[in-house]
């Protein structure tokens, strides 16, 4: 077992602590069908709004762009897997229905929560950084196989309030938001490119080989790489 000392660990979600059809399939056959009727239902909601004027604009569609024109483009930014904010934040406001709903639990590796209970009770502090909105991500957490995991997490990260996952300065704004300096910083993902990014800025990265994921063969090149949280030990200093 390889032992490390961190005052944070953060972690990646996908293919991290959840299966990848989790988020591929799971999550997105049941935001796709209802991100329509989403908007239709919610015309004052601020952040909707915010949202479908972004998509337009990104998208280059004219402002008098109905919604069936809007889902098309969200669509097709689902099929390529396009990490695009306003696409992020009304895919977490109906997932953070379907999980108060009781439509939608997620489902850990068995590993996962065995690891952030026992680094939570040592006194680490632990923080998410995904792709999946901040909304979602706590939705996500409150109900889980395991339970309702969301009192072991201090904070929450995306593209929106830190910037993309495979950049560097996304990384020294999570560091300046945490109060830590990036050798302080241990960070888990399945993602070879979101490490690089993150040891750039300092921190102690973790690849996640897990068999059977997109990224279980990857080269994980200088970044230490485990197939489980039970291959390393995380303490304070």
């Amino acid at each position: 077992m390889t032992a490390l000392t961190a005052r944070w660990v953060v972690v990646d979600i996908e293919g991290t602590l959840t299966p990848t059809s989790q988020v591929h399939v799971v999550l997105y056959d049941y935001a796709r069908p209802r991100l329509g009727p989403w908007i239709d239902s919610h015309p004052r909601d601020p952040i909707v709004v915010d949202a479908v004027s972004a998509i337009r604009s990104l998208s280059g569609l004219p402002d008098s762009a109905n919604t069936e024109a809007i889902v098309e483009v969200l669509h097709g930014w689902m099929d390529a897997d396009q990490k695009i904010a306003p696409l992020k934040t009304l895919q977490g406001l109906i997932w953070q229905r379907g999980y108060a709903d009781g439509d939608l639990v997620t489902e850990f590796f068995p590993d996962v929560v065995p690891a952030l209970r026992s680094w939570h009770d040592t006194g680490l502090d632990l923080a998410v950084f995904s792709s999946g909105s901040v909304a979602g991500q706590v939705a996500s957490f409150s109900r889980t196989t395991d339970g309702d995991v969301t009192s072991l997490f201090s904070a929450h990260f995306d593209t929106v309030n830190a910037g993309p996952k495979r950049e560097r300065p996304s990384y020294t704004a999570i560091a300046a938001a945490l109060n830590a300096a990036g050798p302080q910083i241990v960070f888990f993902s399945d993602v070879p490119a979101e490490l690089d990014a993150a040891a750039e800025d300092g921190w102690q990265t973790v690849g996640l080989a897990r068999p059977g994921e997109p990224f279980g063969d990857a080269d994980f090149g200088t970044h230490l790489a485990i197939k489980a949280f039970a291959e390393v030990s995380v303490d304070l200093p």
